[in-house]
């Protein structure tokens, strides 16, 4: 169980010094995938509503923050704390949250949800993949950059909704954020599409 432990402590030092060494996936992950190392500022005061501490990460442009847990079952989870008080757990190890952040436009992915809704999840993560690509035309080979220096898995996205689905519904009791006593929204929103002409 001590190698475990030990273990699980270092992979997520190791990708996290990894990123900090390799000076051009630094810059991928902070421009294309809004996962940058050099803003852990951002979550300062956060912690779990149980009282835990967090290991601020990372942060992202909108002022959003991305945080290890404390480490159980070998692993350390990550959670997601953005700047307008919503949040909760995207995935049981940093690994994983890595695949979920290069992978999926899964911030959006968790707004139109329709409340945790996996199906309108899916449709969602299709119409996002669509405008992503039309945006920006090097994004599989950005992906696919990032995994292959970083030992990460490039994930269909269908895999991957389904994975931050489920992670995202286990953020109550134990992953919800507070701040200040001041518990955090649930991570899912309840639109389907956008409001204003819907997914066109």
């Amino acid at each position: 169980m001590a190698l475990a432990i030990v273990h699980a402590m270092t992979s997520s030092d190791r990708l996290l010094d990894l990123i900090q060494n390799t000076p051009d996936i630094h810059e991928l992950l902070r421009s294309t995938f809004s996962f940058d190392i050099g803003r852990k500022q951002c979550g300062d005061g956060l912690k779990l509503a149980s009282g835990a501490p967090l290991e601020a990460i990372a942060g992202e442009f909108a002022g959003g923050a991305y945080f290890l847990c404390a480490e159980e079952d070998g692993r350390r989870p990550v959670v997601f704390a953005s700047s307008d008080g919503a949040g909760g757990l995207i995935a049981d190890d940093l690994a994983g949250a890595l695949e979920i952040i290069i992978g999926l436009e899964w911030r959006d992915c968790l707004k139109f949800s329709g409340g945790g809704d996996v199906e309108v999840m899916q449709v969602s993560a299709q119409h996002l993949e669509r405008y992503l690509a039309r945006d920006n035309p090097e994004i599989a080979e950005e992906r696919a950059r990032v995994a292959a220096v970083l030992s990460l898995r490039v994930v269909p996205v269908a895999d991957l909704v389904i994975r931050l689905q489920e992670a995202a519904s286990r953020t109550e009791p134990e992953y919800v954020v507070a701040e200040e006593g001041q518990a955090y929204d649930p991570p899912f929103g309840e639109y389907s599409e956008p409001r204003h002409g819907g997914w066109h």
